[in-house]
């Protein structure tokens, strides 16, 4: 079995992907996507529109973010928290762009074109998923800030004694 790595550059990678990653997830979907809702001159169909550009062209986003953060994770053997985490966070963009966002377009179209649609739970599963990838994203950043701090510790040193 081959060895974890002790070279800091992948966790540094790690942490700073995932919590830039972190960030713009929040201000897309958990601040953005809300409140173009609330904005009264804002009609529903435009609205919609605007977030099914949005979230199509950040799906394409999350998978270069997946791919580096995957690639400063798994090739360096990173902890196996943090390939845990990381492959959550890349199961959950894999869910949402090969399931949930197909839908949410065809559902979109329906609304834009003026079709009357039952209530789905699509929706809400899309936001419980973009829970679960903030949480895992919070995750690997943290277990890659600990990995580098840890190395600094001065019993950590090599010749430090």
């Amino acid at each position: 079995m081959l060895p974890r790595s002790t070279d800091p550059f992948p966790d540094a990678v790690a942490a700073f992907v995932s919590l830039a990653w972190l960030g713009m997830l929040l201000g897309v979907s958990f601040f953005a996507t809300p409140v173009k809702f609330q904005a009264p001159s804002l009609e529903l169909k435009v609205a919609l529109e605007i977030g099914r550009v949005t979230f199509d062209i950040f799906s394409k986003i999350e998978w270069g973010l997946a791919a580096l953060l995957a690639i400063a994770t798994f090739f360096p053997r990173a902890p196996r928290a943090e390939m845990v985490f990381t492959a959550v966070a890349v199961l959950v963009v894999s869910i949402q762009t090969f399931w949930l966002l197909p839908v949410l377009d065809m559902r979109v179209e329906a609304v834009i074109s003026g079709e009357p649609l039952p209530p789905s739970m699509h929706h809400g599963a899309y936001a419980v998923l973009e829970a679960v990838k903030a949480v895992a994203l919070v995750a690997v950043g943290l277990v890659a800030l600990f990995r580098l701090g840890w190395r600094d510790r001065p019993e950590n040193v090599a010749g430090s004694q």
